[in-house]
């Protein structure tokens, strides 16, 4: 499918556009690719955009003082990725994003999402229900982190994204469950049917 019909087929889950008022959201996007191991946002830089993914993944992480990495998210075709903290506070960035694979995104600046917005009232619906489904994801996830054991949280991410064990490397998988790469494998070796 191409990128201007998966947009569609998203934002059509949510609200319904004319194809005159779809036309012209579309043409505030612009289709980008990047390659594996690029990087698209880098600790400390300005953010003034968020990327809806086309194909291949991208990931959302921290790294700390120690060097330890913190994988906030994973990105898929059909999700959102950016440092959302500094898009809309208009700080620098405290996350990276990069790709975990070749990929093509849809980028779309700060200011022509606000534009957009407060000139097409389903826009400015669309985006405050992703919005707010992003919230309950990670108030979610957050809940899991303080109530779960990491066989548990690693259940619910197979269960809710199966794809993802195919297509992430198991490192990142690993530091996305706050794990080691050896706990990730007795996990995935215990899972497994005998």
């Amino acid at each position: 499918m191409d990128a201007k019909s998966l947009l569609k087929e998203h934002v059509y889950k949510i609200v319904t556009l004319t194809d005159e008022q779809f036309d012209y959201f579309f043409s505030h996007f612009k289709t980008e690719t990047f390659k594996k191991g690029q990087t698209i946002i880098s600790e400390s830089q300005d953010v003034d955009k968020e990327y809806f993914v086309i194909s291949g993944c991208l990931k959302s992480f921290y790294v700390n003082d120690d060097v330890k990495m913190y994988i906030l998210q994973f990105a898929m075709p059909t999700w959102w990725a950016s440092d959302y903290a500094a898009l809309y506070n208009k700080t620098k960035a405290t996350i990276s994003v990069d790709c975990v694979s070749d990929v093509e995104i849809l980028s779309l600046s700060n200011q022509d999402r606000e534009k957009i917005c407060s000139e097409i009232h389903e826009i400015e619906h669309f985006f405050r229900w992703r919005t707010n489904r992003g919230y309950v994801a990670s108030q979610k996830r957050l809940l899991s982190f303080m109530n779960n054991d990491t066989k548990t949280r690693y259940e619910e991410l197979l269960a809710l994204y199966p794809a993802l064990y195919n297509t992430v490397p198991k490192h990142l998988i690993a530091a996305y469950l706050g794990v080691s790469r050896e706990t990730l494998s007795r996990l995935y070796n215990a899972s497994k049917p005998h």
